[in-house]
């Protein structure tokens, strides 16, 4: 039985218990359902509404923690959850850059059918690329629109308080601060009553931080200092609160002397790009001891048992630091190591403890799944979002969807001079940045097919087989490649998804 109707079921019975109660000539009938309700309880318990903790971080790639299988990469905070909770081994972010996946995470829609698909720009523009790119791609999205409804205003009705704490990238850059929030376009514009913009200690912030070098030592970290503050606060109802963090995304510059020295001794000396992974380890760990500290907000303050912790990458991982091996590509691609992320969830005593899901999911499943956890009901719009709830899996994770996932991306990337200095080719862990132009993607089953809409050419591959993307079968299956050429083709139809076309 799903979780939610758990919960619907059990608040059914304690009303018929009532009332049998108070209307005492029917005694033999409360007697029947007493009993019928106990031996139910004994089978289904009673499942309080959770709270909700998401942890959103920023460029973390598929293979970047010990979870996930690094080798060199410490994260035990975060692969705690794995051992808690449930590893998912196929989750997807919902497009390759940050503010088209974060949009898309928050409303449960693709980007294709939101119509933001890149990052949000100050001006609806036309994107200018040197040398010219061949074909024109859709104006610059400038925010997240307000008609669209989030899962914070749908929680904000299920009487949830909900607080953001960290990155939103939803609206350009508000009075020349990077990343700066915009009090018309900003989180406590889209459903979030608590909400305090901080960089914490990520370069971001442009607080110069000393050098440490004694083992161990942090420097203070705002934003996960004011989300335990939050924790710390008394209440009567139900929280969700997103964390969402700057690591591990550029500039990858680290204070910490002594973990420098760690993966100094660690990475072996042949690695590729040594000296920035040396970096980058540093920040993941930084990372992982920050989500460390907020778990453990979450304990003291006595949450633990009663709170669905999700924690997810925004999109895969920089190309130049991050290794994707067994994976294609990086972030700004639709390669698997462009959108194939970590996904991890934890909810003690309902989901079992360290359960893996080889599942096919994606980020804007989560709109979904949060609501069918906390009981709200479903809106209007419900029939326009593109996600499933992830609950069968919480109770079952071998179960299969048989549905299709959906990616589109009509631009080009990087911009600017940096575009002609870009490779064409996307490797397996070539460290380098390559140029993505306008392509679509879908994947249903094992199978999927790329579509680049400079050639009209597509490529297909079987993932379980070749995770890795190398051999190309379109033409050796050009039924199944015409089959899911036409299916993406009627999707991007339907939710009218902007393209890029010919001058």
């Amino acid at each position: 039985m799903r979780i939610g109707h758990r919960i619907k079921l059990t608040l059914i019975l304690g009303f018929g218990l009532h009332f049998c109660d108070y209307r005492k000539s029917r005694g033999s009938v409360a007697l029947a359902i007493f009993v019928g309700a106990f031996f139910f309880l004994i089978q289904f318990p009673v499942l309080a509404r959770p709270n909700i903790l998401f942890i959103l971080v920023d460029d973390l790639a598929w293979t970047d923690l010990g979870s996930y299988g690094h080798p060199w990469h410490h994260s035990p905070h975060i692969d705690r959850l794995a051992t808690e909770g449930m590893r998912f081994t196929q989750a997807y972010s919902p497009a390759p850059i940050c503010s088209s996946a974060r949009a898309s995470i928050l409303t449960g829609k693709t980007p294709a059918r939101l119509g933001l698909e890149f990052v949000v720009k100050a001006e609806p523009g036309e994107q200018i690329i040197e040398p010219p790119q061949i074909l024109k791609t859709p104006p610059f999205t400038v925010a997240l629109e307000l008609r669209e409804e989030t899962i914070a205003e749908t929680l904000q009705q299920a009487n949830y308080q909900t607080a953001y704490f960290g990155k939103w990238h939803l609206n350009p850059h508000y009075q020349g601060r990077y990343l700066g929030w915009s009090p018309s376009h900003g989180p406590q514009r889209q459903g979030f009553a608590i909400a305090e913009e901080d960089f914490g200690s990520h370069p971001y912030s442009k607080t110069r931080l000393s050098v440490l070098s004694e083992e161990g030592q942090y420097h203070r970290d705002g934003l996960t200092e004011r989300a335990i503050r939050f924790l710390e606060e008394s209440r009567d109802e139900p929280f969700f609160l997103i964390v969402s963090h700057f690591f591990v995304h550029t500039p990858v510059q680290s204070p910490y002397a002594w973990l420098k020295d760690k993966y100094e001794n660690k990475i072996p000396k042949d690695a590729p790009n040594r000296a920035l992974r040396i970096e980058y380890a540093a920040f993941v760990e930084t990372l992982d001891h920050h989500v460390g500290q907020l778990l453990k907000g979450l304990d003291e303050r006595g949450y633990r048992e009663s709170t669905l912790v999700v924690f997810l990458s925004d999109n895969g991982g920089h190309p130049e630091y991050a290794s994707h091996a067994p994976l294609r590509g990086s972030k700004w691609n639709l390669y698997e190591g462009g959108i194939r992320v970590p996904l991890l969830v934890r909810w003690p005593n309902h989901i079992a403890r360290g359960a893996v899901s080889d599942t096919p999911v994606v980020g804007y499943d989560l709109f979904s799944t949060f609501r069918e956890l906390v009981g709200a009901p479903e809106g209007s719009l419900e029939k326009s979002r593109d996600g499933l709830s992830l609950t069968p899996l919480f109770e079952d994770p071998g179960q299969d969807f048989d549905r299709a996932l959906y990616w589109h991306f009509p631009y080009y990337h990087p911009e600017g001079a940096k575009f002609g200095n870009a490779t064409l080719n996307i490797g397996v862990d070539d460290f380098s940045v390559s140029q993505t132009r306008p392509h679509s993607a879908i994947r249903k089953g094992n199978y999927k097919l790329l579509y680049f809409q400079e050639q009209g050419d597509s490529e297909l591959y079987e993932l379980n087989e070749d995770p890795s993307e190398l051999s190309n079968l379109s033409h050796l299956l050009p039924a199944k490649t015409t089959e899911l050429r036409n299916e993406l083709q009627s999707y991007l139809t339907q939710v009218n998804a902007r393209q890029a076309r010919l001058p």
